[in-house]
């Protein structure tokens, strides 16, 4: 979540000198830095769930499962965020020792009212540029209901929308999961 906004220019530098000894993230875009504040429960159990079901079915794969602890570095946007989830299989990413990942093939980000409309705009047009990118998934910590956008041959973003009793597909990972075991243990999902 954006907290505050600073009225001057940082350099990208400048912001991974700071990012490295600040005791909150901080995400970076285009020379301004926005504090993020902790997330409610729902939102945690959410993303924890998704790491574990990625993790355990890209085990034996080269990809990575990530954290809301990484950073992503998108270059042509000149930004840094911190997806909730990110999956990279790129071996620039798996074997660099960088506190950030430049090629993910999805990102997962678990929606706030607070920062659900940034979400579907501007950051998802900033994750637009990033030429690995292949799915983009919005999460509801309120309601059982996953948005996944996936690009498409052509170079167009496709919205298709899971809700309950539905199989979510991602196919940037080839990974089939029902709904509820994405909701598993959310406090006030039924």
């Amino acid at each position: 979540m954006f907290v505050s906004k600073n009225n001057f220019y940082i350099s990208p530098a400048d912001y991974l000198e700071a990012e490295q000894i600040s005791p909150i993230k901080h995400e970076y875009r285009r020379g301004h830095v926005y504090a993020m504040t902790g997330a409610k429960k729902p939102h945690i159990v959410i993303a924890g769930n998704y790491i574990t079901l990625l993790n355990n079915h890209l085990r034996n794969s080269p990809c990575l499962v990530l954290s809301s602890d990484i950073k992503v570095r998108l270059e042509e946007a000149n930004c840094y965020y911190y997806p909730d989830v990110a999956v990279t299989c790129d071996q620039r990413d798996t074997t660099s020792t960088d506190d950030f990942i430049r090629y993910p093939v999805l990102i997962v980000e678990v929606l706030s009212r607070s920062t659900e409309n940034f979400d579907r705009t501007e950051k998802f047009a900033d994750y637009q540029t990033c030429p690995t990118l292949r799915e983009y998934v919005l999460v509801s910590q309120n309601e059982m209901k996953v948005e996944c956008f996936r690009l498409d041959e052509s170079g167009n973003w496709n919205s298709q929308i899971y809700e309950k009793g539905s199989e979510v597909y991602l196919e940037s990972v080839d990974f089939q999961v029902s709904i509820t075991d994405i909701y598993q243990k959310v406090p006030g999902i039924v």
